[in-house]
């Protein structure tokens, strides 16, 4: 029989197969270290890309490309306006989007992407919803902390929390003499904040972006925000859990560190996105969540997995869709 030549692709079928890419075409969360916080700009898409379009009296209006693919995150602050468009490219490529207030403080809300697996999310919803395996994980956090083998069967959440109080107090004192800034008390005020001194400022900072890579870490998996072991009831109670695992590493001293710059809000952004990648914090996060979930996975599985949809069966588990069960 006579074969015919394959058919060459035009450029609407090129254009209609990159507007759906496949799974293995979406970006590694491990490969997105980066974020960005934007405020006061509109951004768009446009053939090339979504941009940010910036206006300013000195300089006029300039266009900002950004790499979208290579952000894990974008925190949109006030007077930011984006298109439908722009925001169909940055689900597409696994951009977490939150929305934050003035200088990324608060979390207000955020994008979860849709082409996701749910075996993270299962193994959460389980062990949250037991508070035996509830516990387990809890106190698995606070270990985390303390190191391995601190945290014994018989320390009650309450002797942890204590001993959790103990230790960021003596970091703060520690590190209030390391730079002879004499007394230093937390202090989290929205509502006065520019009275605050330079540290409490950098620290809110530090931490609101700390959340947001959380928050796409815990997105990229699938896994709920919402469900929190330590913390509860607020819909970024696992961002907070989390988190609570790297500040003493990361937030804390970055923020004693700018105790006396004159914009310490805007350092601490700058500094805590340009050490990321010295960090390696997006890939820690990933794994330490899947550890904590369930102990003794070998390597952060970061990378989006093909799954199809099951249909789910109380004797059997999970039986395939897209099959007529007319004769079972």
């Amino acid at each position: 029989m006579p074969r015919h030549p394959p058919r060459t692709p035009n450029t609407a079928d090129a254009r209609r197969r990159l507007a759906a890419p496949t799974i293995a075409m979406l970006p590694r969360i491990a490969d997105s270290l980066s974020f960005l916080y934007l405020d006061i700009v509109r951004v768009y898409q446009d053939d090339t890309g979504v941009c940010a379009e910036v206006t300013t009296d000195q300089r006029g209006t300039e266009t900002v490309r950004l790499p979208t693919a290579a952000l894990s995150c974008i925190l949109l602050g006030p007077g930011v306006s984006i298109t439908t468009p722009a925001l169909a490219t940055l689900a597409r490529h696994g951009t977490t989007v939150l929305i934050t207030g003035m200088a990324g403080v608060r979390c207000y809300a955020a994008t979860t992407p849709a082409s996701l697996t749910t075996t993270w999310l299962e193994r959460q919803a389980r062990a949250w919803a037991d508070d035996a395996h509830r516990l387990t994980v809890a106190t698995a956090m606070y270990e985390h902390r303390f190191g391995p083998g601190t945290a014994t069967t018989t320390t009650s959440l309450q002797q942890l929390r204590g001993l959790e109080g103990q230790r960021v107090k003596a970091l703060y004192q520690l590190l209030a003499r390391q730079h002879n800034i004499g007394r230093f008390r937390r202090a989290y005020n929205p509502e006065s904040w520019d009275t605050q001194d330079p540290v409490n400022l950098a620290l809110s900072a530090a931490n609101t972006c700390l959340y947001g890579i959380v928050h796409a870490a815990i997105n990229a998996l699938g896994c709920s925000p919402a469900l929190g072991f330590v913390h509860s009831g607020n819909q970024q109670a696992f961002v907070y859990d989390i988190a609570d695992l790297y500040k003493a590493e990361l937030t804390i001293p970055l923020a004693f560190s700018l105790h006396a710059s004159h914009q310490p809000e805007a350092d601490a952004r700058r500094s805590f996105r340009n050490d990321l990648r010295l960090y390696r914090l997006l890939p820690r996060i990933v794994g330490d969540i899947q550890n904590l979930l369930q102990p003794g996975t070998p390597q952060p599985e970061s990378d989006p997995e093909e799954q199809l949809i099951d249909l789910w069966d109380p004797e059997t588990g999970t039986v395939a869709r897209g099959t007529n069960h007319a004769h079972d």
